[in-house]
């Protein structure tokens, strides 16, 4: 092997390493539940994400520009640790999505939760102001029906409100973020 073929090797491994090295621990995919255990205030799901609720969000591409808006109703009712969350999203396109998530809260803020689009178990935890959620998502067959990796953070604020930052990538590649507020619902 000569000596040029052996650096341009080497540099790319190096390459390689540090992009992992800054996934792992300096990118939005490298949190974890112990960056927030002790921030306040503390997110209660039975509490915060209970009733009826209000969202707004924007999805943006692979390129960081605005791909598509949205605003959702979800109607969320809980049975002890058992949680039924019902979504209707509406599209700047005019389409509408429903979502029913099921989840399962182990007691200790630990959680699984089932949806229909979800071709497997997602898993969750709750750990001071945040929730954090892993789970793959399956697109609708007129979108590709293609399967992504999700990783879905909610952020508690001070006033109640919750802002929701999701990742979806595809190979490890983010292909879409979404960011969003979540609400209680205004009685009229």
């Amino acid at each position: 092997m000569s000596d040029a073929l052996f650096f341009l090797l080497l540099g790319a491994a190096l390459v390689v390493f540090g992009l992992l090295l800054r996934r792992r621990f300096a990118d939005f995919m490298g949190q974890s539940a112990n960056d927030y255990a002790d921030d306040a205030p503390q997110f209660d799901m039975r509490k915060h994400l209970n009733g009826a609720m209000t969202c707004d969000g924007a999805i943006f591409g692979p390129m960081g520009r605005v791909t598509s808006t949205f605003e959702a109703d979800f109607d969320i009712t809980w049975n002890g640790n058992t949680c039924t969350m019902k979504e209707e999203f509406r599209y700047n396109d005019g389409s509408i999505q429903n979502r029913e998530w099921r989840i399962e809260m182990d007691g200790g803020g630990a959680f699984e939760a089932f949806a229909d689009d979800v071709p497997s178990k997602a898993r969750g935890e709750v750990a001071g102001p945040v929730v954090l959620f892993h789970y793959p998502i399956k697109l609708p067959a007129d979108a590709g029906g293609y399967t992504f990796s999700a990783f879905d953070c909610m952020y508690l604020t001070k006033n109640g409100t919750i802002v929701n930052r999701s990742q979806f990538r595809k190979f490890g590649f983010r292909v879409a973020e979404l960011v969003a507020t979540i609400r209680k619902k205004e009685t009229e």
